[in-house]
Parts: C-alpha cells; structure tokens; sequence
C-alpha cells in the first residue's frame, strides 16, 4: 500500500513538473516576473530572464540559490528588431524554447484628453506589439515541435476601462483579445495559448493607487479577499499553465483576483 501511494503522490506532482522545459520571462527583474521566473525554476525549468528597465541580478540569485539554470538577456522589448535575439539566445543556452510569459508591461496614467501620444505608443510598444512579437516566435518553433505553452499578463483592465489609463486599457483588451486568436490556431497544433489576468496587486505598477488613502479604500472593499495580491498569488496559476495539467485549456483568460471580477 505504502508503494502505491508513493506511485500516486509522484504523478500527481510530475503533472506540474517543469524539469527538462525551457522558459522565456519577460519582464523578469522584479515583481511578477520575478515571482513566476523563480516559481518556474523550482518546479525544475530552465529559466531565461528578460530585462531592460530593472537588474534582473537578484532573480537570477535566487535561481541559482536553489540549484536551477538561469539566463539573464537585456533586451528592451519595445524594439521589435531586439526581440529575434531573446529566442536565438534561448535556444542557444538550452536548445529549445517551451514556454513563453509575456510579462514586461508599462503603465502611463493621464486622462485621456490630455494623454500624450508619445505615452499612448510606449504602452502598446511594450504591452501589445512586444507580446505578439514574440509570440509569433517562439510560437513558430513551438509549432515546429508540436508543444509549448504562452501565457501573456492580462489585466483587470482586460475587461474593464478603467480611469486615466487609456493605452494601457486598450493594449490589455488587445492582449485578451490576442490570447484569444492565437489559441484559436494553434491549440489543434498541440500549443496552448492562455492568459493570467491579475487584479490589484502591490507592484509599482499600482503604487500610486495604494498610496492614494481614498482610493485604495475603495479598491480593497470591492475584493472579497480584502487585501491586495502579491507575486507569491502568481506563482501557482502561472506554474498550472505552464505545465501538462492544463492541456484543455486554451484562450482563456483566468483571474488571480481575490475575488473582484465577482462584484
């Protein structure tokens, strides 16, 4: 009895083992990148640590600090002539390419009859044409070798309009709206496409809300959960996608939330 239920409890965590897998995490220097590019190596993958604006340094410490590979590639995802290199290099270190999180994401906050274009460009650079980007490359070896898995940060903003923030509300309806298509393509060619969506989480991002006493008091009576989310809220939902027990799912968009899309 002891030996079959040793044989269970080892299937049951091989479902979200990443040993052997190749990941790609943008945005990987702090905050939610960082928290997914650690999670990911303690599930056993290969992480590739893609940085520009933040010292990805302290990731990569982590990493190795629990005996995982780790590859830091600056790379302003902006420039979509840079974005070639973050694959090469991938495949270069590790040989291959098996998951994909597109997290790198800006925020600029004007209303938006003052929103200057030059902001309006800089977010979609970054949220939307950088995500289908590289989407389009490393789904195209993915495709290639008839597995892999995306996940692209979503937003509550994906589904909402928000107030000051008209580039990034519309760059994280594209990026749902993107999450979507791919998945349509590619999921009869063995490449899941999903979307994590993260409500209000204490990252720089949301600073200036948390330190506005109003209207973080408003924020935090809408979620059930009555606090704001932390990278660690991320680690579980991010490792699920990335792994074989989430084989069926494909284009959708799952909240990490607490609880507000329900209000």
């Amino acid at each position: 009895m002891k030996e079959v239920g040793s044989a269970l409890k080892e299937q049951r965590n091989n479902r979200f083992d990443l040993t052997g897998k190749t990941a790609i995490v943008t945005g990987a220097g702090r905050g939610l990148g960082q928290a997914i590019a650690v999670g990911f190596a303690e599930a056993g993958a290969n992480v590739v640590l893609v940085t520009n604006r933040s010292s990805a340094a302290t990731t990569l410490a982590k990493i190795e600090a629990l005996g995982g590979q780790a590859r830091i590639v600056q790379a302003d995802v902006a420039d979509r002539e840079k974005l070639p290199a973050i694959i090469e290099e991938t495949v270069s270190a590790f040989g291959g390419v098996d998951i994909l999180v597109n997290n790198a994401g800006i925020i600029r906050r004007t209303p938006a009859a003052d929103h200057a274009y030059a902001d309006w460009q800089e977010v979609l650079d970054v949220n939307l044409n950088s995500v289908f980007v590289l989407c389009q490359l490393a789904g195209k070896r993915m495709l290639e070798q008839g597995s892999g898995k995306i996940i692209n940060i979503a937003s509550m903003l994906s589904f909402q309009g928000g107030i000051n923030v008209p580039g990034y509300t519309a760059s994280k309806h594209a990026v749902a709206g993107l999450t979507k298509a791919l998945a349509n393509e590619w999921a009869p060619k063995g490449v899941q496409v999903n979307a994590i969506a993260p409500g209000y989480m204490a990252t720089d991002n949301t600073e200036a809300l948390r330190n506005d006493p109003a209207r973080s008091r408003q924020i935090l009576e809408r979620i059930p959960a009555g606090r704001w989310g932390t990278d660690e809220d991320l680690i579980g939902p991010a490792i699920f996608l990335a792994s074989s027990s989430s084989e069926y799912m494909n284009g959708h968009i799952l909240c990490v939330d607490g609880g507000w899309m329900n209000r």
